[in-house]
C-alpha cells in the first residue's frame, strides 16, 4: 500500500481485524508503537491498527476548526435569548480548553472561548454567555500578577452587567486560584457582586470521556442561579468540579477550602475541613441545584455581604514553603531568610511540628534548626505553621514542641485551612498592609472554620 501520510492528516481507512473489515475516520496521531497506525476519532478516543492490516487509506479534507485569531475575544453570543441572566466566561486555558496537537500528540491549551461553548449548546438555554480570553496558559504557569486581572476581568465584568462570572482554569492550581479570588474579592469583609464560580476539567475537551461538558453547564448554572453570597462558608468563589466518578453529579465546593487531592480522576477535588456548598444534578443537559442543610441554613439566618471593589497582590512579595520533616536543615531556612523572602510557610508533621528538639543528644541539626528559626523570626521574616496532613487543624497546643514553636514566633495556631489557602492568605494580608498574626487566627470569609471534622 502507499505511504503513510503525515501525522495532522485526516484520513478515511479500511482495515482488517479479528472480526471482519472495519471502517475508521480520524485524524493520524504519533503511533503506538512501532509498526502501527493510530488515528485520533472525532468522538475524542485513539485507535491504534498494525499498519499491515490496512486494507484502503484516503486522505480526507481537513475539517474547519482554526481558532479565533482574536486573542481578547468578547461578545455576547447568544444575544437573542434576553430573557435569560448574563454571565461572563474569563478563559484562561487549561485541560477544559485543550485539545490535542496532532503533530505531536501532546495535548495542548488551545482552544478558544467561543470553541468551548459551540462545542456545549446546553449554555445557550441557562444564560446570556459572554466570552473573555485573558490567557491560555496551563495552571501551572500562572502567578500572582494572572490572579490581579482575573480579579479586573471579574470587576469588568459585574460592571458591564454580568450576573455572574465563570473562570476557566486548569486543574492543578484551580483551587489556589479560586482562593485567590475569595481574598482578593473578600477579605476585608464584603463580596463580588455577584457568583463567581471556578471550573476545569480532568480530561481534555476532545476526549469522549471528558468532564468538561458538565463542569461547565453547572458553573453557568451556579453563576447563574446560585443564592446571594453570604461569606459565612467560603462561597465567595466556588469550586465547580465532578462529585464522584460519575457523569450527572457536579459538587459546589468552597473556593477558599478546597484543594485537588488526585492526578487524574474526574472528582479530584475535595473540600478540606469543609463540606460541599450544594450539588448540581445535570440530566440530559438540564441542570438543577441542591443546598447543603449547612448552607440553607446559614443562607436563612445571616444576611448577604455587601458588595466591595476587589483588593489587588503585591507580586513582589516572596513567599517560601518548605516540609517539615527528616531533611529539613538550618542552611535551608537561612537561604529563604538571606533573599529578600517576605514569608516562610512550614508545612508542619502532625498537629504542626518541626524537628527542632534533640532527646538523644544525637541530631545536633536539630537544635541549629530552631536557633536559626528563632534568629530569622527576630530577623522580620514572617514563618507560619501549615498542616502536611492537609485535613484537620494545626494545634501546637497539645505538646510541648508545640508550644516551644509559638515561643519562637511561629504562627498559625489553631488554623483550620489548607497549606495552599494559608500562602494565599498570607500573600493577601501582606499585600494590604495588615496584620498578619490577627488574620490567620480569624475567620475571614469561611477559609478557618471554628469547628470541623474531626
Amino acid at each position: 500500500m502507499a505511504a503513510i501520510p503525515e501525522q495532522g492528516t485526516r484520513v478515511q481507512v479500511n482495515l482488517r481485524t479479528w472480526s471482519g473489515e472495519i471502517e475508521h475516520i480520524g485524524v493520524i496521531i504519533p503511533p503506538a508503537s512501532p509498526g502501527y497506525l493510530s488515528l485520533k476519532l472525532v468522538n475524542g478516543y485513539n485507535v491504534s491498527h498494525p499498519v499491515n492490516a490496512i486494507l484502503s487509506l484516503t486522505t480526507l479534507q481537513p475539517t474547519d476548526s482554526s481558532p479565533s485569531e482574536n486573542t481578547d475575544s468578547e461578545g455576547i453570543l447568544n444575544a437573542e435569548q434576553n430573557n435569560l441572566p448574563l454571565v461572563r466566561i474569563i478563559h484562561t486555558g487549561g485541560t477544559i480548553a485543550s485539545k490535542v496537537d496532532y503533530a505531536t500528540g501532546a495535548v495542548v491549551a488551545s482552544f478558544e472561548p467561543e470553541e468551548l461553548i459551540s462545542a456545549i449548546p446546553e449554555l445557550a438555554e441557562i444564560a446570556r454567555i459572554e466570552a473573555v480570553k485573558i490567557g491560555n496558559m496551563w495552571s501551572d504557569d500562572m502567578r500572582p500578577q494572572h490572579w490581579n486581572s482575573l480579579l479586573s476581568a471579574s470587576a469588568q465584568a459585574f460592571a458591564e452587567g454580568a450576573v455572574g462570572v465563570v473562570v476557566t482554569s486548569g486543574t492543578d492550581t484551580l483551587a489556589i486560584t479560586a482562593a485567590a479570588l475569595a481574598f482578593g474579592w473578600a477579605g476585608e469583609g464584603g463580596s463580588p457582586p455577584g457568583r463567581i464560580a471556578v471550573t476545569g476539567s480532568q480530561r481534555s475537551s476532545d476526549r469522549g470521556s471528558s468532564d468538561a461538558g458538565e463542569n461547565l453547564i453547572a458553573a453557568v448554572h451556579w453563576a447563574a442561579n446560585g443564592p446571594a453570597i453570604n461569606g459565612g462558608l467560603g462561597d465567595s468563589t466556588v469550586v465547580v468540579m465532578h462529585a464522584n466518578s460519575n457523569d450527572g453529579e457536579i459538587a459546589i465546593l468552597p473556593g477558599c477550602s478546597t484543594r485537588k487531592l488526585h492526578s487524574t480522576r474526574r472528582d479530584a477535588f475535595k473540600p478540606i475541613n469543609a463540606e460541599p456548598l450544594a450539588i448540581v444534578n445535570i440530566n440530559r443537559g438540564k441542570p438543577s441545584h441542591t443546598l447543603s442543610p449547612a448552607y440553607e441554613e446559614v443562607l436563612a439566618s445571616t444576611a448577604p455581604r455587601q458588595s466591595t471593589s476587589p483588593t489587588m497582590y503585591d507580586c513582589k512579595i516572596k513567599i517560601a514553603q518548605l516540609n517539615g520533616g527528616p531533611h529539613l536543615l538550618p542552611d535551608i531556612v537561612s537561604a529563604v531568610a538571606n533573599n529578600g523572602y517576605s514569608a516562610l510557610v512550614f508545612h508542619g508533621t502532625g498537629l504542626g511540628h518541626l524537628p527542632i528538639e534533640n532527646p538523644n543528644g544525637d541530631a545536633p541539626e536539630n537544635d541549629k534548626l530552631a536557633e536559626t528559626i528563632s534568629q530569622v523570626i527576630a530577623e522580620g521574616l514572617h514563618v507560619i505553621m501549615a498542616n502536611l496532613c492537609i485535613n484537620g487543624p494545626v494545634n501546637m497546643n497539645v505538646y510541648s514542641k508545640g508550644r516551644n514553636q509559638q515561643n519562637m514566633g511561629i504562627l498559625g495556631q489553631g488554623s483550620n485551612s489548607s497549606p495552599d489557602t494559608i500562602v494565599v492568605k498570607t500573600h493577601w494580608s501582606l499585600s494590604q498592609g495588615r496584620n498578619l498574626a490577627e488574620d490567620l487566627q480569624s475567620n475571614l470569609l469561611g477559609e478557618n472554620p471554628t469547628h470541623i471534622r474531626s
